[in-house]
């Protein structure tokens, strides 16, 4: 009997005991088991049944603001109150923490600080307001969109630290080139250290990002060196003076390198790329290659015939003249109607031909000549190829040294060297039989059909043109020179200048009006370029004075090769884009801008293209 009593009493103290020991805590603290009602089953909690509100979220049966106390994570927490459960139904208790307990809770910010209590007269006063607005939870900077850098903790914008260092930097030198600084050596050895430092901080960085670690030790230190300085620094003109060469310097440095720019802009405008290089060379080849019943271009018939549409087209570059000649074939209504002439000089010669009997523009002819091969065109009846043969017009490019500096370097353009520039000026002997010709630059694109242009009354006039003189460089003053009284006497300065690239010549009215004796007698008298400098547009502007007919602008845009402000809309409305300028598509400075207008008209899958690596 008694080892049952002790059996009993141990069972007791083992089993009771613990129930009672962890029963009483749970029935001190607040009553969270009686959030949930217990049925049969035990319920199935999902995720959002234990996520935290977002906002404010207030106590159950409570109308009271003091109540509320907001925490950044989302929380609301009822304050000073006490909310006794209903006892019916299973009506779920509002948990509540003590103005005690909600000094102790700790909430997080996006900065990490935490969120001090909320008094009872401050959310007494807050209370409306945030009843009308919902409190969205803030996002954290581990929560962040990526990609998209946040300011810094004290509002800076990205890589503002590397602004901060430059900046510290052109204080530091202002300071290094001042007497007063060279006579306290112990703070010009600490600056210059400075310097250095921070020269190194900023070697490879170009945002803020890419700072090293100690970045910002370097730039308190600086700042704490440069402040000091400031302190003591009192000779304000010094400092003004200091800067004011600072500016100086940099505006001669802009101005260096601008003109280096321009420099180098002409170099490569000058320059063949090797692909187009390589190009002709492989034409040329496979053209001599061919036997001489081969070489022959079809359709000789339709050259002199002139109820057909003729193109006169002047150049050495075989691919852009391919892009002209496929372009205004691609628009023409009656390709069978147009006729090419194309000139080019002895070295291209092959390649120009092999390339049209290689990809024959569709039903459209196509003619090439030598330009040596115009025996007519010598040194006694051209003016301008005198000139180009002279010692001057030598020294003037291949010994610029001792010749005359010009401001504009376009001016010293080899280009201007070639006869083939000047071919315009010579189109009734060189198309004796023909009455109406379109002349085109190899640097334009045609986008309609250029039919209707045979068909405009030039009312008298030689030439048909657009004109340019929507801005004021683009009139006479700013080709010719106004200071001679040759140029005085017989121009108006405020003139429009026209465009060469896209131009419709009366052949018939031009030898009436004995153009090209015109033209001879102005290159004569400007044998020493004191009336213009180089090129065919000034030239041009004083042959056809009074002799030009306007045409609407549509037909013709210029721009391509040197501006980026031609409207899209200009562009894809005009008949003829000319690409004027440096920035020609064919070269790796042109505008990609502009240069699909250009693209499209080139078939790279073609053998020879791919041979020589020219690629879109």
């Amino acid at each position: 009997m008694m080892e049952r009593k002790l059996v009993l009493f141990l069972l007791c103290i083992t089993v009771l005991a613990p129930i009672v020991l962890y029963t009483d805590p749970l029935a001190t603290q607040p009553g969270f088991l009686e959030d949930i009602q217990f049925g049969d089953e035990f319920p199935t909690l999902s995720v959002d049944a234990v996520r935290e509100p977002s906002g404010i979220v207030y106590p159950e049966n409570s109308s009271n603001p003091d109540q509320i106390s907001v925490l950044d994570s989302g929380r609301a927490v009822a304050s000073n109150t006490t909310t006794s459960p209903s006892g019916k139904n299973g009506d779920r208790k509002t948990r509540v923490l003590s103005q005690e307990d909600n000094q102790k809770a700790r909430s997080e910010t996006d900065d990490g600080a935490a969120i001090p209590p909320v008094s009872s007269r401050e959310t007494s006063e807050g209370a409306t307001a945030m009843e009308s607005q919902t409190v969205l939870p803030t996002r954290s900077r581990n929560q962040q969109k990526p990609g998209k850098r946040s300011k810094g903790d004290s509002g800076r914008m990205p890589d503002a630290k590397i602004q901060q260092f430059r900046d510290q930097l052109m204080k530091a030198k202002v300071y290094l080139g001042l007497s007063s600084s060279k006579s306290d050596p112990e703070f010009g050895r600490e600056l210059k250290e400075r310097v250095k430092d921070v020269e190194r901080t900023l070697a490879y960085a170009t945002e803020d990002a890419e700072l090293p670690i100690n970045a910002q030790e370097k730039l308190e230190a600086m700042e704490q060196t440069l402040a000091r300085r400031k302190q003591t620094q009192q000779d304000c003109c010094a400092v003004v003076e200091k800067l004011r060469g600072f500016y100086l310097s940099a505006e001669e440095q802009v101005r260096v390198h601008k003109k280096r720019e321009l420099f180098l802009t002409q170099v490569a405008a000058k320059t063949l790329p090797r692909g187009v290089h390589c190009l002709s060379l492989r034409l040329t080849t496979d053209y001599y290659s061919l036997d001489s019943c081969r070489q022959q271009l079809p359709n000789r018939d339709k050259l002199e015939n002139p109820r057909l549409h003729h193109y006169a087209l002047f150049s050495d570059n075989v691919l852009a003249t391919a892009v002209v000649v496929n372009s205004t074939v691609s628009h023409a209504k009656d390709p069978e109607s147009h006729v090419f002439h194309i000139v080019t000089d002895k070295l291209n010669y092959a390649a120009m031909k092999m390339w049209f009997l290689a990809n024959p523009p569709g039903k459209a002819t196509v003619q090439v000549q030598n330009v040596e091969e115009f025996t007519w065109l010598n040194s006694s009846y051209s003016p301008v190829l005198k000139q180009l043969a002279s010692r001057s017009m030598i020294d003037y490019y291949f010994r610029s040294q001792h010749a005359k500096s010009d401001e504009n370097l376009k001016f010293r353009n080899p280009k201007y060297l070639s006869i083939l520039n000047h071919l315009r000026f010579y189109l009734p002997e060189i198309f004796p039989k023909l009455s109406k010709v379109v002349f085109l630059d190899d640097d334009v694109v045609v986008q309609k059909d250029l039919t209707p242009l045979w068909a405009i009354d030039l009312k008298g006039k030689v030439n048909g043109a657009v004109e340019t003189c929507g801005e004021s460089f683009h009139r006479f003053d700013r080709y010719l020179n106004f200071s001679n009284p040759l140029i005085a006497e017989n121009f108006d300065p405020h003139a429009c200048g026209w465009a060469y690239g896209m131009n419709v010549f009366d052949l018939e009215e031009w030898k009436k009006q004995n153009i090209t004796g015109v033209y001879h007698h102005w290159q004569n008298l400007n044998d020493d370029r004191l009336l213009w400098k180089l090129g065919t547009l000034p030239a041009g502007l004083i042959t056809f004075w009074n002799s030009t007919y306007p045409l609407q602008r549509s037909w013709h845009v210029l721009g391509l090769g040197y501006s980026v402000k031609v409207e899209q809309k200009d562009v894809e409305a005009a008949a003829v884009i000319h690409y004027n300028g440096n920035l020609k598509p064919w070269l790796e400075i042109g505008m990609t801008k502009y240069r699909n207008f250009w693209s499209n008209y080139v078939d790279y899958n073609r053998a020879y293209l791919r041979d020589c690596n020219i690629n879109p």
